[in-house]
């Protein structure tokens, strides 16, 4: 039988200042369609989607979308689906829990930046936040919040929820968060693997793993 891999339980993740340099300092390698150029049909699924994360209307697309829609039906069925999830089961402060730990394991500067704003707005304080770079063996979280965590470090490490992991959060969670949960981590590294793999320029505002 294959020995599962220890995940990341600790802080993990990338030292900022050299991760930026790797996945930022050389400019983006496939430019993005300017702002003026985005057709209606693409600024509907964009605010669409900010609707759902709490934010409002924009006429100033982000440069990942800009670049997204360069694939129309990548760019579709990716919005499609982070618009599911912004409406999902699980609830948005767990959800962000998630999305939060993936965007530091995958030392993905522009998610986390991003998303650290998103946290704010559904709940997570600034000491929350800093503890999710610390990981799930922080003892100041819940049991329920650690497992959160944990599932997300045994997913990127072991490319499955260990039985433990699975107990806790089947303690609290109906069977569609159940689901949700590891559709929604593939969502979002496969969104990490993009912006680092493309050098997505981070946006105004946006220090990226410096946010806090």
């Amino acid at each position: 039988m294959a020995q599962a891999r220890a995940p990341e339980t600790g802080p993990g993740g990338f030292d900022p200042e050299q991760r930026h340099a790797q996945v930022l300092a050389s400019g983006p390698r496939i430019e993005a369609i300017p702002n003026d150029q985005i057709d209606e049909k693409s600024w509907e699924l964009v605010n669409t989607l900010r609707q759902a994360a709490g934010a409002p209307p924009t006429d100033e697309m982000p440069a990942f979308m800009r670049l997204m829609a360069k694939h129309p039906p990548l760019f579709r069925r990716q919005m499609e689906m982070g618009n599911v999830l912004f409406n999902g089961r699980i609830s948005p402060r767990e959800r962000e829990l998630a999305v939060l730990r993936i965007s530091w394991l995958a030392g993905a500067a522009f998610e986390w930046g991003e998303h650290v704003e998103i946290g704010k707005r559904v709940g997570l304080s600034a000491e929350e936040i800093q503890r999710v770079t610390q990981g799930s063996s922080v003892t100041a979280w819940s049991v329920h919040d650690a497992a959160i965590l944990r599932a997300v470090e045994e997913l990127l490490s072991d490319y499955a929820i260990s039985d433990p992991t699975w107990a806790i959060l089947a303690r609290s969670w109906d069977e569609q968060q159940l689901i949700e949960l590891p559709m929604m981590v593939g969502q979002y590294l496969t969104t990490a693997f993009l912006l680092n793999s493309l050098h997505v320029q981070l946006g105004a505002g946006n220090p990226g793993l410096a946010q806090r």
